[in-house]
């Protein structure tokens, strides 16, 4: 196949991508929404994340099945992740406020592994980074923070509705900026 033809194949393909801008428009707007509800901090929001965890497992437990289903080796794995997943999925539908406190010390253990990493790979990087040190400062306030949120579970689940809230509107406000650029490629393609 030529350049010239895997050119207009993919140029074919942008402009078709690029009519379906509205899809980011709207995605982008039930992120923003979804990250103002749940920095509003209520009981609500603790119930939301956790129904949202149980579709987000149920889905990845379905796509774990796909996978077994389409890969010929490690399909053990993919059955077994896939039943864990849906399992997982039932659960976080049955009991969302356990779900919520469960991410929730998953947060500060994250946090203090995540610190833990980033301060011992600054060490190991400070002859070849310039900026190790930045790294450095990160992982100790990553494991300051880990700890502080451990310390007490309501901290834990404040600093998750604060991790959600933020991650989602900002998910939101790229998907807005996304489909204004789709947006404007579709106005020059067509």
């Amino acid at each position: 196949m030529s350049m010239s033809v895997t050119a207009g194949i993919a140029a074919e393909e942008v402009e078709h991508a690029s009519g379906k801008w509205w899809l980011l428009l709207i995605t982008g707007i039930l992120w923003v929404l979804f990250g103002l509800f749940v920095l509003d901090a209520s009981v609500d929001s603790a119930l939301a994340i956790g129904y949202l965890t149980g579709i987000y497992l149920l889905v990845a437990g379905v796509m774990e099945f796909v996978l077994a289903g389409v890969m010929v080796s490690w399909r053990w794995l993919h059955v077994l992740l896939g039943v864990l997943f849906v399992v997982g999925g039932i659960l976080a539908f049955m009991s969302p406020f356990e779900t919520f406190r469960i991410l929730a010390i998953f947060v500060g253990f994250f946090l203090v592994l995540k610190g833990t990493f980033d301060f011992c790979m600054a060490l190991a990087t400070r002859h070849v980074v310039d900026l190790w040190w930045l790294l450095l400062i990160a992982g100790v306030i990553e494991v300051v923070v880990g700890f502080w949120a451990s310390g007490y579970p309501g901290r834990s689940a404040w600093l998750l509705l604060l991790w959600i809230g933020i991650g989602a509107l900002i998910r939101g406000v790229t998907q807005l900026i996304l489909a204004f650029q789709v947006r404007k490629i579709h106005e020059a393609v067509t």
